[in-house]
């Protein structure tokens, strides 16, 4: 309602705008000039005559054509001045208070759709409107939660959009605030996990697992916080629980699950990796890559134990020489404990450590992985 007050208000000011010079009463235009001339001729005329400079026949004739001359005068000003009809004035106004008014009314709830609700938020996320990038959406989207920051909606909407342009911690709060706002679900509780593990450089966090265990508390059949609780096993060094929890995913899975790929590749990297690790080493091995972890399946033992080793020792070789990746310390550190090598883990810490010593963020996101491995201190 308060929207049609403010456009019927609009509507009457403009009106009003307009007919505010109508209401007006005219003034008293002023004598014509031209007429004005041929009056002031007719009285030159009679001084003239009483000063004897002209006769009464020649003040006859002048007379006669000037007289001429005025009523020509006369009647042609009348002509081209406006109407001044109070009544003309008075039906225009009626016109325009009212019937403008009702045919701008019946066009729009004719030809409009006063009706249709707002574009929704989620499909303006969707479908990004030409020349706009999404960080502009974003900001749009975050300009809108900063006036109504309990809108949980746009918390929920926001929040994966977030994710996906990398910026996890905004994504984590955005789904807090999601679940503040709008209610508790598997789906969110699952995307904060995601959220926190990714702002852990992929290290499923304590924090993180927790999340995910609530969110199959909420759905037992969250495909997105049963993989990441089978990662969690993983990085953990616990292969077969993990093994057993992407095993059943698979089994429960229709065979054209989008999904099936991601947790078939998890799934054989764990038996690759488990079966070249040495001394029942843990299957996370982050400095392996996956072709590397399948070449590994036609190896000896001692040869697959030398492999790991190389690679072992390539990373810490380069992260000599560059400091700045937190994620790479952090395989390098897991992978010195996967191989029982706690004093090396430890050493790899401290390294890291005064590598990114300058570096706040990089140094708070390397703790947590570290706390997470259950080697900080």
């Amino acid at each position: 309602m308060s929207l049609w007050f403010v456009l019927a208000l609009m509507t009457f000011g403009a009106i009003f705008a307009v007919l505010w010079p109508l209401g007006r009463r005219a003034a008293r235009q002023p004598e014509g000039r031209e007429s004005a001339v041929y009056r002031d001729q007719l009285a030159e005329v009679d001084r003239d005559i009483a000063a004897g400079l002209i006769g009464e026949t020649e003040a006859a004739a002048a007379r006669v054509e000037i007289g001429r001359r005025l009523i020509a005068a006369a009647d042609a000003e009348e002509a081209a001045a406006p109407p001044s009809s109070l009544r003309l004035r008075r039906a225009v106004a009626v016109v325009a208070l009212v019937g403008v008014p009702v045919l701008a009314g019946g066009l729009y709830l004719r030809l409009g759709t006063p009706a249709m609700p707002d574009f929704p938020l989620a499909s303006r996320m969707r479908a990004p409107a030409g020349g706009q990038s999404l960080d502009q959406l974003v900001a749009q989207v975050q300009a809108h939660l900063e006036k109504n920051p309990t809108d949980g909606r746009g918390w929920g909407v926001l929040a994966p959009v977030l994710g996906r342009v990398g910026r996890f911690e905004d994504a984590a709060q955005a789904f807090r605030n999601a679940i503040r706002y709008d209610g508790d679900s598997a789906t969110r509780r699952a995307g904060l996990g995601e959220a926190l593990a990714g702002a852990a450089n992929g290290v499923v966090t304590a924090e993180a697992k927790a999340e995910f265990e609530r969110a199959v508390a909420l759905d037992a059949s969250d495909v997105r916080a049963r993989y990441f609780l089978g990662l969690a096993a993983e990085q953990d060094g616990r292969p077969k629980e993990a093994a057993a929890i992407w095993r059943a995913m698979l089994d429960k899975a229709p065979p054209d699950a989008p999904w099936r790929p991601l947790v078939a590749a998890a799934l054989a990297r764990i038996g690759a990796v488990a079966q070249a690790a040495p001394d029942g080493a843990s299957a996370k091995l982050p400095a392996l890559p996956e072709g590397a972890a399948a070449a590994a399946q036609g190896m000896s033992e001692g040869d697959r134990a030398a492999m790991i080793r190389g690679m072992v020792d390539r990373l810490a070789t380069r992260l000599k020489q560059n400091g700045d990746d937190v994620e790479g310390w952090l395989r390098l550190a897991r992978a010195y404990m996967v191989l029982n090598e706690p004093e090396r883990a430890h050493a790899a810490r401290d390294d890291a450590r005064r590598a990114l010593a300058a570096d706040e963020v990089g140094l708070r996101k390397l703790n947590e992985g570290l706390k997470a491995l259950g080697i900080d201190g």
